[in-house]
């Protein structure tokens, strides 16, 4: 039986499709003719939803469930006949071949247009490896430089990548430093040995090789670390100024927590990931307090915007959502624009279109514009403060919303 013969049959929009250890997700359908009557449009989503990065997950797929609302309500696809945006949700745990297995499953048996996740970059590379092959566009929010790396011409990254983000987040420090009357001679650099902690690593060290300051401290460490005590005594030990822990939630909370209890006190600088969600001030209380970092975006640049999701699920719009939330509104953008959901229509559209409005004034460059690689050409890193549980931003100069607190 052809598609064509098939009765559209209806989907919830919050349907959760989860990838258990053996990767099974729920039974296939399909909606062709759903599309072609203009009813929905189905966009995969495959974030962590279980395992140590889950809240990372959760807040993406927030991100994007707010805007796929806020576009149904507003008369969904309106080239397309009004077609309502439907969300397939899946659970890529933090694993790469789990990942790699439940995009498979969405475009075999789900239809789907695109896919938009899967915020750790060690599981978005295995994603993309699967939608270039069926040329289907893939949106992320992932800083490795790998993945706008290698050529592919249907992955499109929305920030900067983590080699710029880590030149930057060195960078800002520098600035924010010499504000204060201190000039950083000695640096240390910490970071998970994964492939967003060693391609930022590698752009701290391109930022403090071309200032002439000294890294006397360069260790990675495992994702899940269960012990940083050696790490800690190391960096009491070095002479640094100033510590650059590049980690995702949990490490990060051990690592401040372990710095502070031990009484060293100098900055810490994160890298984005694990120092720019709730969850860090909540598991630190009075630790996070002045606690800086870099990041692709921050709330507080479009409160307007950002405020319609704290409103609704209870927490500031941390970045990942917010990212997300851009990679949603392009997608929507770009198949208005191509007034279609062919996979090489909208290639055409998202490398040749700089996308404005919407969600996209929430950027740094207020608008989206992606090279031939895929990559956001516009997106400038911010750096950030934790200032009484909030995030403001401190660096550079023209989005600040507040000076920076430096303890030499």
């Amino acid at each position: 039986m052809k598609p064509s013969d098939r009765a559209p049959r209806s989907l919830n929009r919050r349907q959760v499709l989860v990838a258990g250890a053996a990767g099974a997700i729920a039974a296939p359908y399909l909606i062709r003719d759903a599309v072609a009557q203009g009813k929905a449009v189905n966009v995969g989503v495959i974030m962590p939803l279980s395992g140590a990065n889950a809240q990372f997950g959760i807040n993406s797929r927030n991100g994007v469930e707010l805007v796929a609302d806020e576009i149904n309500a507003a008369g969904g696809i309106k080239a397309l006949g009004g077609a309502r945006i439907n969300l397939v949700v899946a659970d890529s745990t933090s694993n790469p071949t789990t990942a790699a297995n439940v995009a498979q499953r969405l475009l075999t048996q789900n239809d789907v247009v695109a896919i938009i996740g899967a915020f750790a970059s060690s599981l978005t590379i295995a994603i993309s490896e699967v939608t270039e092959r069926r040329g289907v566009p893939l949106f992320t929010m992932s800083f490795s430089d790998q993945i706008t790396s290698r050529g592919f011409e249907n992955i499109f990254q929305v920030v900067a990548k983590a080699s710029v983000l880590g030149k930057a987040q060195f960078d800002g420090t520098v600035a924010i430093a010499a504000t204060a009357g201190q000039k950083l001679e000695k640096v240390a650099i910490m970071y998970e040995d994964t492939a967003y902690g060693t391609s930022q690593a590698g752009g701290l060290r391109a930022g403090a090789k071309a200032a002439g300051v000294e890294v006397v401290m360069d260790d990675a460490y495992p994702l899940g670390i269960t012990d940083v005590t050696p790490l800690i005594n190391k960096l009491r030990s070095s002479g640094a100024q100033a510590v650059f822990p590049v980690s995702y939630l949990n490490d990060s909370l051990q690592i401040i927590r372990s710095m502070r209890q031990q009484k060293v006190t100098i900055p810490a600088i994160g890298g984005a990931a694990g120092y720019v969600i709730p969850d860090f001030e909540k598991g630190l209380g009075e630790y996070a307090e002045g606690v800086l970092s870099i990041s692709p975006a921050n709330y507080d640049l479009d409160p307007a915007l950002t405020d319609r999701f704290r409103k609704r699920y209870g927490y500031f719009m941390v970045h990942e959502a917010l990212e997300h939330a851009v990679c949603m509104d392009v997608l929507a953008q770009a198949m208005e624009k191509a007034k279609s959901t062919a996979p090489e229509a909208l290639r055409k559209v998202l490398h040749g279109t700089r996308f404005e409005g919407g969600w996209t004034k929430a950027m740094t460059g207020g608008a989206v514009q992606f090279d031939k690689t895929g990559l956001n050409t516009l997106s400038v890193p911010v750096m950030v403060q934790w200032r009484n549980k909030e995030l403001v931003t401190v660096w550079p100069s023209e989005y600040a919303k507040g000076k920076a607190v430096w303890t030499n």
